[in-house]
């Protein structure tokens, strides 16, 4: 049976996954003081980066459409569709209906839409959870089984250099009397279960806030033996520091860095690191 594993562009697959033509990505659109970017191969993070400190309006993103994803699902028996948190975005919406047009138009196709709650690393965690468990030849609905399990203990984790995205965008809604006033302060942040961004910790610097992140993992026994994933917005050597830092004092099987995308950027902003295991 042949299967493909189809994200949305919020998913920071890493370079080798990005040649793999069983992974598929559909991009989502972003709309930045006046220019449109797509998050696709064409896209320019330097570019986007520029555009929004120059604009005092928040940057959009805009989901892809079902057509789109439709278009994507073709080819394959089995169909895995990953999109970031259908709470932030109308991505995962975009995705259900274009499922059900395939399931309309070929009910013999097998196809499954994952809401990853969590974006970014944590996307690309539930993308390789599907990749290994399709490629060993378990059955679809096992592993559809399997990475919804994955799904609910999966924990998403991020600090960023700024958060003047969310707060413009409204994305910190809960948020608003923390920051108001304070938007120096770093604030460690993280994924409930169900998608939505939560605050866990606040620091004046951050590396305190990348050092309190650490210690929550290191303080979470179930990350042992696991992968964890960390995307960074245009701060590689931040990265690897946080990387380091977690070698230190955490027992990962794995520790992957990728590059943020464009609708990461978005929200991450310039500095900004997500970490997900």
């Amino acid at each position: 049976m042949s299967f493909k594993i189809v994200v949305d562009s919020c998913c920071d697959l890493t370079p080798a996954m990005l040649k793999d033509p069983v992974f598929v990505k559909v991009p989502l659109t972003i709309r930045s003081n006046g220019s449109t970017f797509v998050d696709d191969e064409t896209f320019d993070q330097a570019d986007l980066l520029w555009s929004m400190r120059q604009s005092e309006d928040a940057p959009s993103t805009s989901c892809p459409s079902p057509q789109a994803y439709l278009d994507a699902f073709q080819g394959a028996d089995d169909v895995y569709v990953v999109t970031l948190s259908a709470l932030l975005s109308g991505s995962h919406n975009s995705a259900e209906q274009a499922r059900l047009l395939l399931e309309e138009e070929h009910p013999e196709v097998n196809v499954h839409v994952f809401n990853s709650c969590s974006a970014a690393s944590g996307e690309l965690l539930v993308a390789m959870a599907i990749h290994r468990l399709a490629s060993a030849g378990m059955p679809f609905k096992r592993v559809v089984t399997e990475v919804e399990q994955f799904i609910y203990q999966m924990q998403t984790l991020f600090v960023l250099e700024s958060l003047e995205n969310l707060r413009k965008n409204g994305r910190l809604t809960k948020l608003q009397a923390v920051i108001t006033g304070a938007l120096k302060i770093k604030l460690f942040m993280g994924a409930t279960p169900e998608g939505e961004i939560c605050k866990l910790g606040q620091a004046l610097t951050i590396k305190q806030a990348l050092s309190r992140m650490v210690d929550r993992i290191a303080a979470d026994t179930a990350h042992v033996g696991r992968t964890l994933a960390i995307c960074h917005c245009n701060c590689l050597e931040r990265a690897f520091q946080v990387k380091a830092m977690v070698e230190a004092k955490c027992r990962f099987a794995h520790i992957l860095i990728t590059e943020a995308g464009g609708v990461t950027s978005v929200y991450a902003y310039d500095g900004g690191i997500v970490v997900a295991y």
